[in-house]
């Protein structure tokens, strides 16, 4: 290279290295920076994708002045917080479920449009009669999400051929974990009695359902779900939502579900690198999808790590891995401890035993942190077992093990989940839509309004996220916030009030309580100079608002990385 050459590349590298990336101020009426040591502020400076300080105009008006920093202005009425954070999510099950209409007992409010409820079997039916009138595609069954035979009696195969005749129809229950179809359906998707008959629990050809493992017969039929026009606008409701309800971060409980794990990575990568808004997301292996692969825990591990090598800024497979322990707490399949549910049905258990201990020794040892689906008193029973087990066999300090759901717990299992360090992901929304109906046909007038007992937690220390595991609870951290502090149930009644969380207490459940779930504390969570600037911006303040309201208020937009983007 000839001397003049280099001395222009020295000065253009001098040029680049001088080149400082543009500070922004943000201001507000009020930030809540989740920080004990500076809870309130009124502005914050950005800069290059990072939080540099916070404080007021005044304050910060040395930096601003050698900084040449810009004032944005805009949201200087609004109330910001930490970016809100959804611990537990499915991308790909809202991506599928919004191609479909929802008809459930609650109302529903979509990208796709709003879905009233049904809560009683006469309702329901004149409703789907409708919803399957309209649909006009031959290639695909019609499908509807939110079916529950609490509110909407029993229906199967043989009320659906009597009701639909040749029409493909199915229906995906309020769990997501079964569905029902009648014979023109299982026709059109190719499934038959011999795939039904091969599953030991999880099918029942007569009923025409098929629910927990025994999907695994289904999901293979149903790959127009996956059609890529058709999922990457599904996805995009899911983004959508997620800007919506002001959630900037996001994990995915369950990476893997459908049995593709590596096209379902990729799909959301591609979904999350062409929105405009931008959005974190953590994605989580689940134990099911290896054990349907037949795949071992070594086996698991490696690819998990192979899986790794894919990440990027926005999106990546983090050091945790998911346990399934018992079914889902929709289907009532839940495994409650003594007395079990009153009608004498029994829940199911989801992995055995020692197959448990195996995949969790494995990715514990390697440092991973573990989180385990556990609905029913039963199956918080097991995790603590299988904690202590963990502990004995290979000692971790901060080890952040996660309860996630936590439908019911008894007070010694809360006392014994604090004592061993646990943490918990919870939903508080069962007790809003599930408390009441539970209480008069399965757990009783004492257990029902009990579920969900983050009261409990939150006087022992418990670190808590809550999450919406959407669509199980609409993608809403404010609308979690509020059934856990109000545990107000569908009805509109006020119980289990023992066990309501405090305001603060929920709020850090969705931003820094739920960082630290994640173990993600260090770059997100809160406010201070040093973490990512990803804001929510809300037209009132959740912590003054009153309660009646908190739900409602308008989520004007976020700021992620530094960059304001506002709800349209």
């Amino acid at each position: 290279m000839r001397p003049i050459t280099i001395m222009v590349a020295l000065a253009l590298l001098s040029l680049t290295h001088g080149i400082q990336a543009e500070t922004v101020v943000y201001s507000a009426k009020l930030i809540r920076t989740m920080e004990p040591a500076l809870p309130e502020a009124t502005a914050v400076a950005v800069e290059d994708g990072k939080v540099l300080a916070v404080g007021s105009l005044g304050s910060l008006s040395p930096l601003i002045a050698a900084r040449c920093a810009r004032i944005d202005r805009q949201f200087e009425d609004k109330v910001m917080t930490p970016g809100f954070i959804d611990p537990h999510v499915h991308p790909t099950v809202p991506a599928v479920l919004t191609q479909f209409p929802f008809l459930a007992p609650d109302d529903w409010y979509l990208p796709t449009g709003d879905f009233p409820g049904a809560t009683t079997p006469e309702g329901y039916r004149s409703a789907l009669q409708n919803l399957v009138a309209q649909h006009d595609d031959a290639s695909v069954p019609f499908v509807a999400f939110g079916y529950h035979p609490l509110w909407h009696g029993e229906v199967w195969r043989d009320d659906l051929n009597a009701w639909f005749g040749d029409t493909p129809v199915m229906l995906w229950h309020r769990s997501f974990h079964e569905l029902i179809g009648n014979d023109a359906a299982w026709e059109l998707l190719g499934v038959t009695k011999d795939d039904a008959d091969a599953i030991p629990h999880g099918a029942s050809w007569e009923r025409g359902h098929f629910y927990e493992l025994g999907l695994r017969a289904v999901f293979p039929r149903m790959g127009f779900l996956f059609e890529p026009a058709r999922y990457m606008k599904g996805m995009q409701n899911f983004l959508s939502m997620m800007h919506e309800s002001g959630v900037t971060t996001a994990a995915d409980m369950g990476t893997g579900i459908f049995g593709n794990p590596v096209a379902e990575i990729q799909a959301v990568k591609a979904a999350v690198a062409s929105d405009p808004v931008g959005v974190r997301v953590l994605l989580t292996p689940i134990i099911t999808d290896f054990i349907t692969r037949q795949k071992s825990a070594e086996q698991a591990l490696a690819e998990v790590r192979e899986w790794q090598t894919m990440n990027d800024d926005q999106v990546t497979v983090g050091n945790h891995f998911k346990l399934m322990i018992d079914g889902a707490i929709f289907s009532g399949l839940s495994q409650m401890g003594s007395p079990g549910y009153l009608d004498g049905h029994t829940g199911v258990w989801m992995v055995d035993v020692p197959t448990l201990e195996t995949f969790a020794k494995t990715f514990w040892d390697a440092g991973f942190q573990i989180h385990a689906h556990s609905n029913g008193d039963a199956a918080t029973a097991r995790f603590i077992d299988l904690l202590d087990y963990l502990l004995r066999e290979s000692p971790r300090v901060d080890h952040r093990m996660t309860l996630e759901h936590f439908a019911y717990s008894t007070e010694d299992q809360n006392r014994k989940l604090a004592a061993l360090g646990a943490a918990v992901s919870a939903n508080p929304y069962y007790h809003y839509i599930l408390s009441e109906m539970y209480s008069s046909e399965w757990l009783g007038p004492d257990r029902g309004p009990q579920m969900v007992r983050l009261g409990s937690l939150e006087a022992k220390g418990v670190p808590v996220g809550l999450h919406s595991d959407s669509p199980m609870a609409p993608l809403s951290p404010l609308t979690l916030m509020w059934t856990a502090v109000a545990r107000e149930n569908i009805s509109g009644e006020k119980t289990g009030q023992g066990e309501v969380m405090s305001r603060y207490g929920a709020l850090k459940a969705i931003t820094i309580d739920a960082a630290w779930v994640l173990g993600l504390e260090d770059s997100i969570g809160s406010i201070r100079a040093g973490k990512a600037a990803d804001f929510t911006v809300l037209s009132a303040d959740p912590m003054t608002v009153p309660l009646e309201q908190l739900r409602s208020i308008e989520v004007i937009g976020t700021v992620f990385a530094g960059t304001a983007h506002r709800n349209q």
